[in-house]
């Protein structure tokens, strides 16, 4: 996906590199398969690719980080095999697995060669796209409204939250937009928000990012700038902005802790996938000092998991109006408007 717009001049064998060669995140290169793991295909920016043994492929070096599938890194130095970590063509070395893909492991690959340009130099997308890259001042943000789109773990329902807000909007009239600003390249979570009615959609990637993950904390809001200005064109009165994983997850938390950052957001959303992830993510981030606008997620599938959670709320009183928002409530647009942002609480 990340490189759609390549064209390299040449490639360099690995055979031609010096052995101590140190690839960084967002170098491009040319990949054999010599084995399907767990990803079967490539989603482009078009459609999803069918991949085999014997096809040749055009990868970005990236890291990754998710807990239902894969960890991997930039290996340091020129490997006998490589690992496709994401269906958007973010390749590395697998450091360790989800127990339910240990068998099948992960798509195998051989490097056929590294790509470069007209004089020489290694193509890498994150380099490709700096000009681009805005520096952090927070202005952007104060041009709309931002909700954040929180998760207690990957696959505790953000993106699918954030899509139905968006849907919700659009139902209403209300413009939104939607930023994926952190996780690992794959197109299907900004297709998703667009698809339900977000005016505009998109994420780091971009921006010539494979992966944010290791990325420091000045290059994620330099990021939150550029895109937001991005969507800003647009003149959107919401922006929907998830961030990957879950609250631990590194740069997650370290965004959510960062009260310049906080400080440009209007509203949260956080969303569950069982009541006490639910509760007990609500009770990290009023800890944090981030009051949620509301809780969403895959919990509110069960009516016996949003009465456990009522409960809880019920029982601590000043939560009890808390609004529990299953994809129903979203998409018609059930969301608790204000008129300034109150998620961050007073000291």
């Amino acid at each position: 996906m990340l490189c759609n717009h390549i064209n390299p001049t040449r490639l360099i064998s690995p055979e031609s590199l010096p052995a101590d060669t140190a690839f960084q995140a967002g170098d491009v290169a040319v990949f054999e398969v010599l084995e399907i793991g767990k990803h079967t295909q490539l989603q482009s920016a078009g459609r999803n690719l069918s991949i085999l043994p014997g096809d040749q492929l055009m990868c970005v070096f990236g890291t990754r980080y998710a807990t239902n599938q894969f960890e991997g890194y930039i290996p340091a130095q020129i490997q006998d095999e490589y690992h496709l970590l994401g269906g958007g063509g973010v390749v590395g070395i697998l450091e360790s697995t989800h127990t339910k893909y240990e068998k099948e492991g992960p798509t195998r690959l051989k490097l056929i060669g590294i790509a470069v340009d007209l004089k020489g130099q290694i193509i890498n997308t994150i380099r490709e796209r700096k000009h681009s890259i805005k520096k952090f001042t927070g202005k952007e943000a104060f041009k709309t409204k931002v909700i954040l789109s929180l998760g207690s773990s990957m696959d505790s329902g953000k993106t699918t939250t954030a899509a139905f807000l968006g849907h919700g909007f659009a139902k209403k009239g209300i413009s939104s937009a939607y930023i994926k600003l952190t996780g690992t390249a794959y197109p299907k979570d900004k297709n998703l928000a667009y698809d339900l009615g977000a005016c505009v959609s998109v994420d780091f990637s971009k921006l010539g990012y494979p992966s944010t993950y290791l990325s420091s904390e000045a290059e994620i809001l330099n990021l939150y700038e550029t895109l937001l200005a991005e969507v800003n064109s647009k003149n959107p009165e919401f922006v929907i902005v998830e961030i990957a994983d879950g609250l631990f997850q590194r740069e997650t938390r370290m965004l959510l802790q960062n009260p310049v950052f906080m400080s440009t957001v209007h509203q949260v959303v956080f969303s569950a996938g069982d009541s006490l992830s639910a509760v007990h993510g609500m009770e990290t981030l009023i800890n944090w000092g981030i009051m949620p606008s509301a809780l969403s997620g895959l919990f509110t599938a069960s009516t016996l998991l949003i009465k456990e959670v009522k409960e809880y709320l019920y029982e601590k009183q000043d939560l009890l109006f808390m609004p529990i928002l299953n994809l129903e409530d979203l998409s018609l647009g059930r969301w608790p408007e204000i008129q300034r942002g109150y998620n961050l609480l007073q000291a």
